[in-house]
């Protein structure tokens, strides 16, 4: 079985054919699908989906671009979201430097909020770091010392020394269809570097379709692209990178139930 660790299909390029693309995601081996928040104020449209579905489910939290959106939005808050029983995950959230959206403290400030929340719970943080890698290394260290918390860093892009000071904290790193690209070498070379009970397979969906579907909408099924390219690149079959990605899926996410019953 794999496991597409976070992908966003509240999104409305999957509104027409929600069903039709969790199909296609079984179809290909995807067992689990965790449906990422980027606003808490649409939490209620992702919620859905996930009751929708037995084999989704979902996070909460801010992404850092949004954060001016939602201000009033703090560790409470996703506290209370996040006793649902389809909530299994605190964020996306972190540090975005690539575009200027916003004050960096407004980000950083918002980012704590949801490592309490992550920390008061006992879930995994989804944390987005974009071009923010001395900063985002930074507060994980300075968080981790007032108190431990799991996380994962998705859709990693950033550099090779966030990337081992997070594992050295006890984090995940999750690898998108960006692995397949051409111009991925210094990011496979990490992927072969990293433990393997620490990485994570993700689409991001309905972003970064990998080869040989880029420049189409990604959608979980297509998850099965870039396992095959972990596996490649670290020297184990397919099956592998399947089994050892779906059993650190489920040591950080331990909320998600490992036995699901699915009507056909």
């Amino acid at each position: 079985m794999l496991v597409d660790s976070h992908c966003h299909l509240d999104f409305p390029e999957f509104a027409p054919e929600l069903d039709a693309v969790v199909a296609r995601a079984r179809a290909a081996g995807v067992g689990r699908m965790v449906s990422i928040s980027t606003r808490v104020k649409r939490h209620p449209q992702i919620l859905a989906i996930a009751e929708r579905f037995p084999d989704v489910f979902c996070s909460v939290g801010t992404h850092p671009h949004h954060v001016d959106e939602e201000p009033e939005i703090d560790a409470g808050a996703l506290i209370a979201i996040a006793q649902h029983p389809k909530v299994v995950a605190i964020g996306e959230a972190g540090l975005d430097y690539h575009y200027d959206t916003g004050p960096k403290e407004h980000q950083a400030a918002h980012f704590r909020q949801h490592i309490a929340a992550a920390r008061e719970t006992g879930l995994p943080l989804v944390i987005h770091t974009r071009e923010a890698d001395d900063d985002m290394a930074r507060i994980l260290k300075d968080e981790m010392r007032q108190g431990a918390f799991k996380a994962v860093l998705h859709c990693y892009t950033g550099g090779r020394d966030l990337a081992f000071a997070a594992v050295d904290l006890g984090h995940y790193v999750g690898f998108t269809g960006i692995l397949t690209f051409k111009t991925s070498e210094p990011l496979r070379d990490l992927a072969k570097a990293l433990p393997a009970d620490r990485i994570l397979v993700e689409t991001d969906s309905p972003y970064l379709a990998p080869v040989p579907f880029r420049g189409k909408r990604c959608e979980p099924a297509f998850v099965a692209e870039t396992a095959k390219m972990l596996a490649g690149v670290r020297g184990v079959t397919p099956a592998e990178i399947a089994r050892q990605t779906t059993e650190n899926f489920y040591r950080l996410f331990d909320k998600v139930p490992q036995a699901i019953e699915i009507a056909a």
